[in-house]
């Protein structure tokens, strides 16, 4: 006896979209987790990042 199934294009695209949008959501979700552990790989220690301008720029004081 044969099994036949059958999944009609309407409901094959949109399981495709879930799939494909979970997929790429996750490095979004974790980009964080990502970003620190491609650092560490990586041996990079965020460098502090100076003001526009730098030593020579206007203070409010």
């Amino acid at each position: 006896m044969p099994f036949l199934a059958y999944i009609d294009p309407g409901s094959g695209s949109m399981l495709l979209q879930v799939v494909l949008a979970g997929a790429l959501a996750i490095p979004f979700f974790f980009r964080r987790v990502i970003g620190d552990a491609w650092h560490r790989i990586r041996g990079d220690r965020g460098e502090p990042t100076q003001v526009e301008g730098g030593e020579d720029a206007p203070t409010d004081r």
